[in-house]
């Protein structure tokens, strides 16, 4: 570390959840602890108020409250989170930050957005959710209702108002993050902000092909998704795979871990499907290793850490043309990159040749080796100094 780091209070929408801005943020505090950086994490937990500090690190967990309502199975939104107000300008004073970083719209986002406001200090804002995409396909069900012409148009209506809004709340930063290159394009466009690339790392010593657990005996090949089980996901492919791969002959079974509003549709159409609901740990790493290829058809996450997450474990990946997923990928070498309609022929093609799934699963996991979570936020590190060159940048 050269000289004094900036003392960063964050404020991410989600910490203990099951999603990718929780595993962020338990990382970001992570890599704050491993560093012994000045760092305050204030977030939503447990039932009870409680403040902790470890070396240079502080916590200020606060309940979301009985008005609070879901946004996920697990998330949940509190409109009258402000109630901890005076709790948190303590932490806030007794801190004294440089800087407040926040990952999105919540509660706690707009909660720091207004403290940086009122104190005068920089804000850093990272992009985690593709909220506009979300909103647009949640509604699908409902514009089904009108006419197909009609129902595409009030979609991209949704999509585009949507978008507009998160990005006037991020043009409040003075510094922006986003986990892929295209979305850094699209903010800056939107919100004349500078936007910084923040991909993700991964852990690859818990995910590790050495955790396969597998009979000999069993010649299936496992396909895997790991995720939320639900519209944004398009997971809707998952069951029109099983119908092409049925005409094949293919020899395969589905892995599926997470849940969501659509497991109950999946497994009335994947009958041979085990379903393992959400998994953590080492029984993560067992289940993504056990897998021979990874299918992952969403068209909306902004990075995709289950990917990283299943390169890393020796399997590889086929995603869509969108988001984040398609820049993990090393179309040919590490997965496929095919659209909707030429997914389960991109399996089928990879599971015919055996010689050129093992070279694929011995290239995902040389891939993921390169991608650590120290570099990730060292670079976020970098970014702050953007906002106050006075401060001394993260050393290596």
């Amino acid at each position: 570390m050269n000289q004094t780091p900036p003392r960063v209070a964050y404020f991410p929408d989600s910490f203990h959840e099951v999603n990718g801005v929780a595993h962020t943020s338990r990382n970001f505090e992570a890599f704050a602890r491993r560093r012994n950086l000045p760092f305050l994490c204030v977030r939503a937990g447990d039932r009870t108020s409680h403040f902790k500090q470890q070396g240079n690190v502080q916590t200020l967990e606060l309940p979301r409250g009985p008005l609070s309502f879901p946004l996920e199975k697990d998330l949940r939104f509190d409109p009258v989170f402000g109630r901890h107000m005076a709790l948190i300008d303590e932490a806030i004073e007794r801190f004294q930050p440089d800087i407040i970083h926040i990952t999105g719209p919540s509660e706690l986002g707009l909660l720091g957005a207004g403290l940086a406001g009122v104190m005068g200090l920089p804000l850093a804002a990272s992009w985690h959710t593709n909220v506009h995409e979300y909103a647009a396909r949640r509604s699908s069900r409902f514009l089904r209702l009108l006419p197909p012409r009609e129902s595409s148009a009030a979609g991209e209506t949704i999509e585009d108002i949507t978008l507009t809004a998160a990005a006037s709340f991020y043009s409040a930063a003075q510094v922006l993050f986003a986990p892929n290159r295209d979305l850094c394009q699209t903010l800056e466009r939107l919100t004349d902000r500078p936007c910084l690339l923040m991909p993700r790392g991964v852990d690859a010593a818990l995910f590790h092909p050495a955790r396969r657990l597998r009979d000999p005996a069993d010649r299936e090949f496992v396909l895997g998704f790991v995720g939320r089980l639900s519209v944004e996901k398009n997971v809707a492919l998952l069951a029109q795979i099983q119908q092409v791969l049925d005409q094949s002959r293919q020899s395969f079974r589905f892995l599926i871990v997470g849940h969501g509003a659509e497991e109950a549709w999946l497994r009335e159409r994947l009958p041979r499907a085990q379903f393992t609901g959400v998994l953590h740990g080492e029984a993560l790493a067992a289940a993504y290793a056990s897998m021979d290829l990874f299918v992952f058809p969403s068209h909306t996450d902004t990075f995709g850490n289950v990917v990283l997450e299943a390169l890393a474990s020796g399997v590889p990946a086929v995603v869509t043309p969108d988001g984040g997923p398609k820049s993990i990928v090393r179309d040919g070498e590490t997965g496929r990159i095919a659209a909707d309609e030429d997914f389960a022929a991109a399996i089928t093609e990879i599971l015919a040749n055996p010689a050129r799934l093992a070279a694929m699963r011995h290239a995902a996991r040389a891939c993921a080796l390169t991608m650590s979570w120290d570099a990730v936020f060292e670079g976020v590190y970098a970014g702050y100094e953007g906002i106050f060159p006075a401060v001394s940048r993260m050393a290596g």
